[in-house]
């Protein structure tokens, strides 16, 4: 016979947990409709906490060193997997380039996606982001024009000024 153990809430208990779900919704609506307007203005940094390679492993990162930060006519796609080295020198690669092509619609969820193309020197990559609706978490996914390797960046949408990124060497 197993043994079931119900907490009932008192009705003072129950106001506090649905105030404190309103209270969670409000923010998490006006951190979207914040991270909505910096994607469309073209002025954020999307700072990501983990990155999915092509064959699904999943890695957690550093944000301050993984990030995708457009900024009017300046974009940096950096990804930097690892503690040291790579050509950024910082344990990954960083492109700097400019956005074009940039493109936003809103899905059938709710949910907004961006897309654009970075061209750099020696590189471009096209990145497509979905933000997703009533929160400022973001996926995007950057395809390399020049190979297969498409990586996704996961993480939150914040403003240029409230990001701690560090850029390592671009190429």
């Amino acid at each position: 016979m197993a043994l079931c153990s119900c907490k009932t809430l008192t009705p003072e208990q129950q106001a506090a947990k649905e105030i404190k779900e309103a209270l969670q919704e409000k923010a998490d609506s006006m951190k979207f409709t914040f991270a909505d307007k910096s994607l469309t203005d073209m002025d954020f940094v999307l700072e990501a906490g983990s990155l999915v390679f092509k064959n699904g492993t999943r890695a957690y990162v550093n944000s301050s060193t993984n990030y995708i930060a457009v900024s009017g006519d300046k974009a940096v796609v950096q990804v930097a997997p690892y503690n040291s080295g790579g050509p950024n020198g910082i344990g990954g690669v960083t492109v700097e380039g400019t956005p074009s092509h940039f493109k936003i619609k809103t899905d059938k969820k709710g949910n907004r996606q961006a897309s654009f193309s970075v061209t750099g020197i020696n590189i471009s990559a096209t990145v497509s982001i979905t933000l997703i609706k009533d929160s400022n978490r973001a996926i995007a996914l950057v395809n390399p024009n020049f190979n297969s390797n498409s990586i996704t960046l996961d993480g939150s949408i914040v403003a240029p000024s409230n990001s701690s990124v560090i850029q390592g060497r671009g190429w």
